[in-house]
């Protein structure tokens, strides 16, 4: 008998939810090919985001999560630096453990933490072939200004805007595509090469924490 596994999350914001529902279905899809026997992943699932505490927020997630029948539960926080050892160190560890603690059985406490360095545009940057076939552009990485590796950048999502801006430029103005970087994060989400997200690092612990997920279920040895 077929194994199922439903995994949520909740993110920053809309553009953030847009961009990770598909890269998390595929992420834990790819991982399930490891798994003993097969586990089908259902459509992941969305929790509405929260204010406050982040400590509070996360545990808020975690009993919304018990009540969807949520088995694994992905927290997305972006590192807003150039590592995630602030975010790990102030947010996620502290948040994770104070989840785990609690003897609350009505809580989802398999947790996986999804923090890009800087921002979730640095893994837009991941693809920068598929970011150039988004935006419509046959200029080089370099014309773009998208030639250094992604979490390189202070600001990925300004480097984005700038791309559009650039191919803007040579174009008749009639011909002009108002494309804005909003219309970018479902399509990018859904057709990012997970091979090419697997050279950042902040995406590889990503996958290993989906891997201790899953051994945490008996689903992987």
């Amino acid at each position: 008998m077929n194994k199922q596994l439903i995994v949520g999350f909740a993110a920053e914001g809309p553009t953030d939810n847009r961009f990770l529902e598909s890269v998390i279905q595929r992420s834990f899809e790819e991982a399930a090919f490891d798994c003993a026997g097969q586990v089908e992943i259902l459509p992941v699932q969305c929790i509405k985001k929260r204010e406050g505490d982040f400590a509070e927020v996360v545990k808020a997630y975690a009993r919304d999560a018990d009540k969807r029948g949520i088995m694994v539960l992905c927290i997305h926080v972006d590192a807003d630096d150039a590592t995630d050892v602030t975010a790990f160190e102030r947010k996620i560890n502290p948040a994770f453990s104070v989840v785990k603690e609690l003897q609350d059985e009505c809580l989802c406490k398999n947790l996986v933490a999804i923090v890009p360095v800087q921002m979730t545009e640095a893994w837009m940057l991941s693809d920068k072939e598929l970011l150039k076939s988004e935006i419509g552009t046959n200029k080089s990485n370099e014309e773009l200004r998208i030639d250094k590796p992604p979490e390189s950048y202070n600001d990925p999502k300004q480097v984005i805007t700038t791309a559009i801006a650039i191919y803007r430029q040579d174009m008749p103005k009639r011909r002009r595509k108002s494309l804005k970087i909003a219309e970018l994060y479902s399509p990018i989400g859904q057709k990012v090469a997970l091979n090419e997200l697997e050279k950042l690092e902040s995406y590889q612990k990503f996958k290993k924490a989906i891997r201790s997920a899953f051994r945490k279920l008996n689903y992987l040895n």
